[in-house]
């Protein structure tokens, strides 16, 4: 019986010792093939971001109901962020996260991917080669005052171009020259976090031409800075998206410049490019691995 028993416990042992060989080399093989995996973190903006209305759309996220009505079919399991920092830190400090901000405030914090072969930059939102675009609009009553008209004309002006250029893609290339007005008020801008930027660029160079003139600015998001508008709270909205039938029956929209929508990832993710379809699977929660997109 003990001999037995020495035989059969050693017979355990050796297996033991094979099948931990075939364990490894399978954990092996299996590293070999995708060397970045895991759970995918998913960020996303909050109801109401301009950001998110025209990225659910570009990429397809969002869907029809059997009423025909849109539905945001972002998965329930994305990490809400409320302003494009916050998309920034997130994905910053998470090596499994994928999020999206605007192109003009892309950073080396974060690498933005390719999508469907093309980088995010101006050239290739202007050729149209890269998708996922949308257009930065301010939106007034008819009743605006006329330093607020004058304003957006600056916006317009070249001068105004100049500054959507450094950053951002201007919609008039051959912009007329602006000259100061001289006119004094007070204009107050509210909306969109990813217009805000650019916003507060446009405020201090027309400021230094009308120095009469007092700008506020509040970022908030695109719906919140539509609705401000609508109800007086605020002289100009701030959208990052196509406005709404609903608010262009109460307000005159005017687009101010076209920004790319960047997909990023943490630095040390090796992906470097994803399709439109790939990025809707994660986001509608279809794929939750890096494995699956390997």
């Amino acid at each position: 019986m003990k001999k037995f028993l020495s035989v059969a416990l050693a017979a355990a042992m050796l297996m033991g010792v094979f099948t931990g060989c075939s364990s490894n080399t399978d954990a092996q093989d299996s590293g070999s093939e995708s060397a970045f995996g895991g759970t995918i973190t998913v960020i996303s903006r909050e109801d109401g971001s301009g950001t998110r209305g025209a990225f659910v759309e570009l990429t397809g996220v969002e869907g029809k109901d059997a009423n025909g009505e849109k539905i945001d079919n972002t998965t329930v399991e994305a990490v809400i962020a409320s302003k494009t920092d916050a998309v920034l830190t997130n994905v910053a400090g998470d090596e499994k996260a994928i999020g999206y901000i605007s192109m003009g405030s892309l950073n080396d914090t974060v690498k933005a991917l390719k999508v469907d072969g093309a980088q995010a930059t101006t050239e290739n939102v202007k050729n149209g080669s890269y998708k996922i675009a949308r257009p930065f609009n301010v939106a007034t009553k008819a009743d605006a005052s006329e330093i607020t008209n004058d304003f957006i004309k600056f916006m317009l002006s070249k001068q105004g171009q100049e500054i959507v250029a450094g950053d951002y893609i201007t919609i008039d290339d051959a912009a007329e020259e602006y000259t100061a007005s001289g006119l004094s008020g007070k204009i107050v801008v509210n909306g969109s976090s990813s217009v805000s930027p650019l916003m507060e660029e446009l405020i201090e160079a027309y400021k230094a031409l009308n120095p009469g003139a007092e700008i506020e600015l509040n970022t908030t998001d695109s719906t919140g800075g539509m609705n401000d508008a609508m109800s007086g709270v605020c002289d100009i909205g701030m959208a990052s998206r196509e406005l709404k039938e609903s608010e262009t029956a109460q307000l005159t929209g005017t687009t101010i410049a076209m920004d790319g929508i960047a997909v990023i990832v943490n630095n040390a993710n090796p992906t470097e490019d994803m399709t439109v379809e790939q990025i809707k699977a994660v986001y509608t929660g279809e794929v939750t691995t890096w494995e699956e997109l390997a």
